[in-house]
């Protein structure tokens, strides 16, 4: 935000969690511009991950999840029926992937945007800062973006790689 500009949101949100809501902010654009130097074939192709094989379809699904998990503990600690962060990761991640994993990529890009749009309002909806709010941002967000961003650039620069010169200026669609 330049001086003298209004801010978009309640002056008690841009301070409460500005570290995280930049980090979520620079990773979630990093990881959407990523993608969408892809074609559709290409977010489907096995290897982002090996055994079991995830596709960048898979991983933008895995990311959804999360910040679709993430609005929801939003609401609960909104409506102080929120229990804890106490979870098994591991669990969590089977029981999501197995929950998309036959969807088409267009649903589970169009998860992902949403899930991350309604976390992002649940977010700012926060009456209180709080360290589970923090924890639950930096889970699903910014944090959980560094997570798979090396690995992605690597998978998609190898992608690219086997391009022919038919698809080089190739992009994702929406």
């Amino acid at each position: 935000m330049t001086p003298g500009q209004p801010s978009t949101h309640d002056s008690h949100t841009d301070q409460r969690y500005d570290a995280e809501l930049d980090a979520e902010r620079r990773g979630w654009y990093e990881l959407t511009s990523l993608v969408r130097s892809l074609t559709l074939d290409e977010c489907l192709q096995p290897g982002y991950y090996r055994d079991p094989d995830w596709t960048v379809r898979d991983l933008v699904a895995h990311l959804g999840t999360w910040l679709a998990e993430a609005e929801v503990q939003f609401e609960r600690i909104s409506a102080g029926t929120y229990e804890g962060h106490a979870l098994d990761v591991d669990a969590l991640n089977a029981t999501f992937l197995a929950a998309m994993a036959d969807r088409s990529w267009q649903v589970s890009w169009l998860q992902a945007n949403a899930g991350r749009t309604r976390m992002v309002e649940e977010w700012y909806a926060l009456a209180e800062p709080s360290e589970e709010a923090a924890w639950w941002i930096r889970k699903a967000g910014g944090d959980h973006y560094v997570e798979h961003l090396n690995r992605l650039r690597d998978w998609i620069t190898e992608l690219i790689e086997r391009r022919g010169p038919e698809t080089q200026a190739a992009t994702m669609p929406e």
